[in-house]
């Protein structure tokens, strides 16, 4: 038998998650997220293996959903110092790099900004040659000053040449111990957005690099000796290697998981998923079975990029939010107390109001000592569910694309809160083993490859070029560990570049498929 193993890592729970060959759920269960991670990744892991009574050797692979990187990103703990390259000079010097970047994140990236001659037009032809012997300059004068560097060229996303040539000589002078992050690998076109992008990917890469250590070590001591994944941002996972490359790609992987689960559990391709936390409820929107993509740039910790992001709305309502009473009025959180829900709620034996309380008093659900909450007022306590109800159908008419009702999957471990009747939902799904979607989210992904670039493609030749670029992305997936007879295309977008001549469009394909099974 061969069984996955599902591990996201939340802000309140560690999810955890073993399904068998056929995707059934064997057992799964949550524990409170520690402050180092690792502790309660294993946690989960231990009690997952002990209750469930498994071979731990029968587990072939593992996969891990974490917040670990937007959590440094938005706080700012534990980053790198980061230079900035950008080749296109003179043409494109008038905005200068980290334009835009709060300056608190200025300061600890450590502001180390070089432009240099070179980049290329939209159609690939040179603007002007790249200034090599510049670039062994700035890498003699950066090195041992900073831990990685992020290297944008105009236009990259057509011909990634001088960026490709400039990491060549950056990792001939810095060595292997300074991670270098091309623009052209993450994001898309929008120079100044790809820019920040491929700097916030800099700046994480030692946050992965632990991240990944502490889920190994966590397998090794319970000796499970699996292919280790990690959960990207659009539903589909990456080995360790690339996500060291590329970790900015695990932002928002939780909501995503959480998505993904839920269109498992309730056989939905097509619904607005409803995950209900400890803290925040995130509300997405499922095509084919993945996430609708954002079409607008996306801002992280006050950075405003353009790499590729789930389309998610999140508000500040969960189990552990607190609800504020002042005089005859009620205020909603958006604070919680997170994991403390244990010790601070009342019907816990807490001294604070929570969403959880309100809910139980109401008799909506039966947790904790619902005496804690008798002594409420029950007319008010209608009041503030009403407006918690309120929140998630104003949030569900938002996200929709069109006036119709739509089926509506509530899940996560706060989705109890709320009735089987919504707003805006033709149908309400509260699917068995939802509390849990995220980590099953994580042990279902598939392995997935992309490509995305600018072709000149006229009425003639679309066929052939769309065709070319199918393969390339098939080819991409397989090589990132998918069974070769079970990948297809999943998503394909063209679209047309009016601003730019000779039929320009951007070409972006998308395959995925099934992990590569090798254990009988």
């Amino acid at each position: 038998m061969t069984l996955r193993l599902g591990i996201d890592v939340g802000g309140t729970n560690t999810d955890g998650v073993l399904l068998d060959n056929n995707m059934n759920v064997v057992h799964s269960l949550k524990t409170p997220t520690t402050a180092d991670v690792e502790t309660g990744i294993y946690n989960t892991i231990d009690q997952l293996v002990t209750n469930a009574h498994v071979n731990v050797g029968d587990i072939e692979f593992a996969m891990l959903g974490t917040t670990q990187c937007t959590n440094a990103i938005v706080e700012r703990k534990n980053l790198n110092k980061v230079a900035v390259i950008r080749i296109g000079a003179p043409a494109g010097t008038a905005i200068k790099p980290l334009a835009g970047v709060p300056e608190d994140l200025k300061a600890i990236l450590g502001n180390y900004t070089y432009m240099v001659e070179g980049g290329h037009e939209f159609n690939g032809d040179e603007m002007s040659p790249l200034n090599e012997r510049k670039i062994h300059s700035i890498a003699e004068e950066i090195k041992g000053d900073v831990d990685s560097v992020a290297v944008t060229s105009i236009f990259s996303p057509v011909s990634k040449h001088h960026e490709t040539r400039t990491g060549e000589i950056l990792k001939e002078i810095l060595g292997d111990d300074t991670s270098v992050s091309l623009s052209s690998e993450v994001g898309s076109i929008g120079l100044l957005e790809r820019e920040n992008a491929t700097i916030l990917n800099a700046s994480i890469i030692n946050v992965a690099q632990k991240t990944a250590e502490g889920f190994e070590k966590a397998l090794k001591a319970k000796d499970i000796n699996a292919k280790v994944f990690f959960c990207q941002n659009d539903g589909t996972l990456m080995s360790k290697d690339y996500t060291l490359k590329y970790p900015i790609l695990t932002v928002a992987c939780g909501p995503t998981n959480s998505l993904r689960g839920a269109s498992f559990l309730s056989d939905n391709k097509d619904a607005i998923i409803v995950d209900v936390g400890g803290t925040t409820t995130d509300i997405g929107v499922l095509t084919k079975g993945f996430p609708r993509q954002s079409s607008i740039a996306v801002e992280l910790g006050g950075v405003r990029t353009n790499f590729r992001m789930p389309d998610i709305s999140s508000i500040g309502l969960g189990g552990g939010t607190i609800i504020h009473l002042e005089g005859d009025q009620f205020k909603v959180g958006p604070d919680s107390v997170g994991h403390r829900i244990q010790e601070e709620a009342l019907v816990f034996g807490g001294a604070t109001l929570t969403a959880t309380d309100v809910a139980v008093a109401l008799g909506k659900v039966t947790l904790g000592n619902p005496d804690n909450v008798k002594h409420l007022d029950k007319g008010r306590l209608t009041a503030i569910y009403q407006h918690m109800v309120e929140m998630v159908e104003e949030s569900i008419d938002r996200i929709k694309t069109s006036a119709n009702d739509m089926p509506v999957a509530l899940v996560g471990g706060g989705s109890i809160l709320f009735p089987d009747n919504l707003k805006g939902a033709s149908e309400v799904y509260k699917p068995e083993n939802g509390d849990v979607a995220n980590a099953i989210g994580s042990a279902i992904s598939q392995i997935s490859g992309e490509i995305e670039k600018i072709y000149a493609l006229s009425q003639e030749n679309r066929e052939e070029i769309l065709n070319k670029a199918k393969k390339l992305a098939i080819s991409e997936t397989i090589k990132a560990g998918a069974d070769s007879k079970k990948v297809e295309i999943v998503d394909i977008e063209s679209v047309p570049l009016a601003y730019l001549p000779g039929d320009a469009t951007r070409v972006k394909i998308k395959a995925a498929g099934d992990l590569a099974i090798t254990r009988k």
